[in-house]
């Protein structure tokens, strides 16, 4: 039984219209931990939707995020949330969309470079620091000579979407196995593919 708080944001863009997005599988993610916790989300003064719930009985304080901000301005809702609700860095998870992992592919890392991700350079800068979990959904690189940023925002292929369910319960067990086990655990249960 644990008494800290984890914060874990879904990174995408707001609205309807991106909500099926590559770039908005982050909040796809988030939405499957809140159906697993049978909450809601509620507006947050944040610039955020929140729920706050707990992983299980007697599990770890669990605030789930989705910044109503743009992608490119995660960083002020992460961060003021973060501050709100007094979590620490290293109990700050993000969860994004990775070009350079493939599709159905999940990887998580603590710290380190951006690997060009507009909204976790935002979140680095704000929470001023790089040493925040990521979990990594892989969506793969764009076809051909497309530019990152349209593929990204673009809806999953046809294909893609029969595994798309299984790719974000994937990413949702990984978010649960950093809470509850750390990350040497979550290391070795998700990247051993």
């Amino acid at each position: 039984m644990t008494s800290e708080t984890w914060l874990v944001a879904g990174l995408g863009n707001p609205g309807p219209g991106y909500a099926h997005n590559r770039h908005n599988i982050g909040q796809m993610v988030v939405d499957e931990l809140a159906a697993r916790t049978g909450g809601k989300f509620k507006t947050h003064s944040s610039r955020a939707q929140i729920l706050e719930g707990r992983l299980g009985i007697g599990g770890p304080r669990l605030i789930l995020a989705k910044p109503m901000s743009f992608m490119n301005l995660s960083g002020g809702p992460v961060a003021n949330l973060a501050k709100f609700f007094g979590v620490g860095n290293e109990h700050v998870i993000a969860v994004h969309d990775e070009i350079d992992v493939p599709f159905d592919t999940v990887k998580i890392k603590f710290g380190g470079g951006e690997g060009g991700h507009n909204g976790l350079r935002d979140i680095s800068k704000a929470l001023g620091t790089k040493d925040y979990l990521r979990v990594r959904v892989g969506v793969g690189r764009p076809p051909g000579r497309m530019e990152t940023a349209d593929y990204v925002l673009k809806d999953f292929s046809k294909d893609e979407k029969k595994d798309l369910p299984f790719l974000v319960d994937t990413a949702a067990d990984a978010v649960e196995e950093l809470m509850k086990n750390g990350l040497e655990a979550a290391h070795r249960k998700f990247h051993l593919a």
